[in-house]
């Protein structure tokens, strides 16, 4: 059984009843089918990740930050914002985002600590607190703030954090790679159809629960893979979890 991951957790399917599930699902497959392709374990030439929708620009994760110093007063330790004149400096694209918020190249992060750093950095660097510079600093300002929400919201979450890691790794993950577990493709459709018959915010959240715990489980699972340097294994984590977090947001959508 092979089925698109993206066609399969982003739609849904209506079912007359669970006994007749498998039917289902071979309808599915008649349409959906891809052809499978291998892991890609080096970047694009363009340099860019594309997953779940989302697109990372190549960042040279490993090098340190190379700087000319601070474009207004040539302060060698400028770093996003320089705390000798206090001028905002331009996206280093060297840069990547764990470095932004001095966090170790490693999946497991103190969330708490990551929100600090940020809020600290949105002190310095928001647009609003350079409306009276010139519009080259207002500028740096807005790609900066931007690039330090980018990278936020990247780290937090553990799906989107999994695949900013792989990337860095230089390991490419095909979103429409495709499924062929049987069971998990069984597991997919029940859960969309408990999802859909779901009438009230106490059924919901109690399934958003145990989604959450799948969650948490395939990036437990995740973190042994890829510290293991297992790239393989380490993807179907990202795509089981990829199908856990889209649960999660169908269920928002319904509370």
């Amino acid at each position: 059984m092979v089925a698109s991951m993206t066609t399969l957790i982003r739609r849904t399917y209506p079912l007359t009843s669970r006994c007749n599930s498998l039917a289902t699902i071979a309808a599915i497959q008649s349409q959906t089918q891809l052809p499978r392709e291998s892991l890609q374990h080096h970047s694009s030439a363009e340099g860019r990740l594309r997953f779940s929708g989302r697109v990372f620009c190549s960042e040279s994760g490993g090098e340190e930050r190379r700087s000319s110093g601070c474009w207004n007063c040539g302060e060698k330790a400028a770093f996003l914002f320089c705390n000798s004149c206090r001028s905002i400096q331009p996206v280093d694209d060297s840069v990547d985002y764990f470095q932004i918020f001095g966090l170790e190249k490693k999946y497991e992060i103190d969330p708490g600590s990551l929100e600090g750093k940020y809020k600290d950095w949105q002190k310095k660097l928001h647009p609003d607190l350079v409306h009276n510079k010139s519009k080259k600093e207002r500028d740096y300002a807005a790609e900066q703030s931007a690039k330090v929400t980018e990278a936020c919201r990247t780290l937090t979450k553990r799906l989107s954090r999994a695949m900013y890691i792989m990337k860095l790794n230089g390991v490419n993950v095909n979103e429409e790679e495709t499924i062929t577990d049987p069971t998990l493709l069984m597991e997919i459709m029940e859960l969309r159809e408990t999802i859909s018959e779901a009438d009230d915010s106490t059924a919901l959240n109690q399934i958003r629960s145990q989604v959450q715990e799948k969650l948490k489980h395939w990036s437990d699972s995740f973190v042994e893979a890829f510290e293991s340097q297992r790239f393989d294994d380490a993807v179907k984590c990202i795509q089981r979890m990829t199908y856990y977090e889209r649960a999660c947001e169908e269920i928002v959508k319904k509370l």
